[in-house]
């Protein structure tokens, strides 16, 4: 299982530059991977392009870049200009998002989700591979043809959770990336619906890529008044109230991972065991030193890379 670090509305850097240093940082640290959330900030695939310049090996991936307000065609450019930036290190992670975010914040219509993506995929994929497309569905119709690329082919995967979204894809995607999903409804629900799909449809075996707050510390009690505070807005959204129901759990918070060396490092591993192929580590800060609390999280998470 590789191990990657992954930066959410709560970890991003206040600047573009530090944003850049953080992959740089990362890479550094001899981290597998380093995934950033597409958030109301400077944009990621924008951001990996430039680390790109300043990284050699660092495998990078969007986790995830919402569908409704960007255009396949104007994404596809997009993404392979960053894969060509960097050199082919780039994963595209996407998602529907949530149909608050969609008709609240981008006032677009958030109807037909799944039918929307198999159709988006539809138009994306050729769109990364042959760099033209011809198709008429429902959702749109596209005839485009790009040029000036050579680039090796972009891996996508997609944030999917119910079944229909898994089932997407595992026919049509390279896997999921999942946020705030436990080790239960990876084992009984999201890994058997999406490898079934994916040997049905004769595709080789799907990434799983797991999204998990982490915090390194012996003090659980402040740990999880934390944790309650930055995670509890996602218990609002009905996607994740069905992963928490099937997980066995009420609060959003309980998906994270906090205590100390042994106890964190043997929860990490648990991970591997229910087929997780890249665990995303998302460190958070924990009490009045937030410097210390994270180089003590990282310092964990390094002594793993390689061995799990």
């Amino acid at each position: 299982m590789e191990i990657g670090i992954f930066i959410t509305s709560f970890g991003i850097a206040s600047t573009l530059e530090g944003q850049v240093q953080q992959a740089v940082d990362v890479e550094n640290d001899g981290f597998d991977s380093f995934w950033r959330a597409q958030t109301l900030n400077v944009d990621a695939l924008t951001v990996f392009a430039l680390a790109g310049q300043r990284t050699s090996s660092l495998k990078m991936g969007t986790a995830v870049i919402p569908t409704f307000p960007r255009h396949p065609v104007a994404l596809a450019q997009q993404a392979l200009t960053a894969q060509e930036a960097t050199g082919g290190r780039i994963t595209l992670g996407i998602g529907l998002s949530h149909k608050p975010i969609v008709e609240q914040k981008f006032g677009l219509i958030f109807d037909r989700p799944a039918l929307r993506m198999e159709e988006y995929l539809s138009v994306l994929r050729p769109l990364l591979e042959q760099y033209k497309v011809r198709f008429t569905g429902e959702t749109m119709c596209v005839d485009a043809e790009l040029s000036d690329f050579n680039v090796s082919p972009l891996p996508v995967i997609i944030a999917a959770l119910g079944p229909k979204m898994l089932q997407i894809a595992g026919t049509l995607a390279d896997g999921t990336v999942t946020w705030m999903v436990g080790r239960k409804t990876l084992d009984t629900h999201i890994v058997p619906i999406i490898t079934n799909a994916a040997q049905t449809a004769s595709r080789s075996a799907p990434r799983i890529c797991v999204g998990v707050p982490v915090t390194v510390t012996d003090d659980c009690k402040t740990a999880t008044d934390t944790a309650i505070r930055n995670f509890e807005r996602y218990g609002h959204l009905p996607s994740y109230q069905s992963m928490l129901k099937i997980e066995g759990f009420t609060h959003p918070f309980q998906t994270a991972i906090i205590g100390n060396e042994v106890e964190v490092e043997r929860q990490i591993r648990a991970y591997s065991d229910v087929g997780t192929t890249e665990f995303l580590a998302s460190p958070f800060p924990v009490g009045s030193d937030e410097v210390a609390s994270l180089t003590r999280t990282r310092a964990l998470l390094k002594s793993l890379v390689g061995r799990i």
